[in-house]
This record gives structure tokens, sequence and C-alpha cells, in this order.
């Protein structure tokens, strides 16, 4: 234990995810021994995260305006819609250059034991986006895109069940399966059992 605020600093910084006790003490004394003007830097981002990040009004993707850069390309497919936890698995996709539809974040997964019901997502909004066309076009495909473990899983089961009555939509899931460059022995079964489920022909 150090005194103070170096004790204070290391408290706070170990409370982010992912940072353990080691990486909190280093990143503490990193900062000790950085430049003010850095220091400075580095609280004005903090601050603008605080003040200048809004969530798209459409989406709920992080956005500087009410609307997000996705949304408001012309260029996207409004009839398709890729449904996903958090804001980070936009950019995961995004990634890939695969997906020229738009997003809806859930803002988490389904998890009672911590108190997330469907109430905290935002999965009424989704059901409203589903049922209103935009620029005369109905969204014909929602591809669901939560993480592949258990409250992914839980959420899509509950999404699939709340989508199913939409007439004309089609409800899909990310295919999963070995990653490539990996070895077959070490997968492990569901994700085996995934792969061989999904086979495509070739």
């Amino acid at each position: 234990m150090y005194e103070g605020p170096v004790q204070d600093l290391i408290d706070e910084l170990g409370r982010l995810p992912g940072v353990g006790p080691k990486s909190a003490q280093r990143i503490a004394f990193h900062l000790l021994a950085t430049e003010a003007a850095d220091i400075e830097r580095l609280q004005q981002a903090l601050q603008k995260v605080k003040e200048g990040v809004v969530f798209c009004d459409v989406c709920g993707n992080v956005s500087a305006e009410t609307t997000c850069r996705i949304c408001r390309d012309p260029k996207r497919d409004l009839s398709l819609v890729c449904v996903v936890e958090e804001p980070k698995d936009v950019q995961a996709i995004e990634r890939t250059r695969e997906f020229k539809g738009r997003y809806h974040v859930l803002g988490g997964a389904l998890d009672p034991l911590s108190g997330v019901g469907p109430d905290q997502l935002r999965i009424r909004q989704l059901l409203n986006r589903i049922g209103t066309a935009v620029n005369g076009v109905d969204i014909s495909e929602v591809i669901i895109a939560t993480d592949p473990n258990t409250e992914g899983e839980a959420t899509a089961t509950y999404l699939v069940r709340m989508l199913r009555d939409f007439p004309g939509l089609t409800v899909t899931r990310l295919a999963s399966g070995l990653p490539m460059g990996g070895d077959l022995e070490f997968a492990d079964e569901l994700t085996l059992g995934r792969a061989l489920s999904g086979r495509r022909s070739m």
C-alpha cells in the first residue's frame, strides 16, 4: 500500500476492466513520471468523453452527433440490421469490410444474475425499428451478432423469440467455428460442434 494520492490513483485504475493490481500500479507510476502537458491532454480527453460523446438516436452507437456516421451514410443497405452488444462490436464488424447494412447496439447482454433484463437493453427500440420503414425500405433481415458466450446466447435466443412473429423478416445468427491457423485438437467441443453443423459446400 502506498500513501495518499498514489494509492487513490492505483485504486481507481484498478477498477477499470482488464486492469489488475499490477497493471494499475505500473500505469500509476508511469503517469507520475509523465510530463505535465501529457497529463493535461489525458485529462482533456477524459473530460471530452464525458461531455462530448452521445449515443446515436437510431442505433445506439457512440457518436459525436445525434445520428452516427453509419446511420447517416446513404450508401448503407437499410434492409439489413446487425444487432451487437456494445459499440466496440460495431468496430470489429466494420474492420471486416463485409457488412454494408446498419447496426443496432443493445448496450449489453441479458444477465439475470447481474440484474440485466430485457428492459435494461435497447430491445424495445429494435422492435420499433423493425416495424418502421425508413425511406420506404423495410428491414428484411436481422443478423444477431451477440457474443458466443452464455449471456450472448441467452440474448440471441430471446431476440429470436421476439422477432419470429414479424412477417417477412429473416433472422440469422453469425456463424461460429474454428479460427484460422488453429488446430482441431485444441478446439473445444462446442466450437467444433458448431463448425460441423455450420459446414458449407465447396
